[in-house]
């Protein structure tokens, strides 16, 4: 089987809208801690939390109500490794945040999946 093929861009984009698509449905620190590697990290404005820790700092945030993806570029890192890479828009409420995204994803093998080694957000 191979895990990256000509799909790859869409399969990693589809794998982050999965990921919004539970934060918006409140799910988002499960999504996470399911996706992510054992070592994976979650970085983010002033902390780097690990895949132990996703659930309890999700449940702690306010809310999202909507997002857009922008500008994506994939970034192939051999046969079983990717990085994606776009411009967020999320709201909460009226307040619009507009982040930079990357996210380093490896193909589980033994699960038959992406998962999520690093995710990182930077403020623009």
């Amino acid at each position: 089987m191979t895990a990256i093929t000509d799909d790859l861009p869409a399969r990693l984009l589809h794998e982050a809208h999965e990921g919004w698509r539970a934060i918006l449905a409140g799910k988002g620190g499960d999504y996470y801690q399911r996706t992510m590697t054992g070592d994976g990290l979650l970085i983010l404005p002033g902390v780097v939390l690990g895949r132990d820790d996703v659930r309890a700092a999700f449940k702690a945030a306010a809310p999202l109500d909507r997002y857009e993806l922008h500008e994506p570029a994939v970034i192939r890192l051999g046969e079983h490794a990717g990085v994606l890479v776009y411009r967020s828009m999320a709201w909460r409420g009226e307040t619009a945040t507009e982040l930079q995204m990357s996210t380093t994803y490896l193909f589980d093998e033994a699960n038959g999946g992406w998962a999520i080694a690093a995710h990182q957000e930077s403020p623009v």
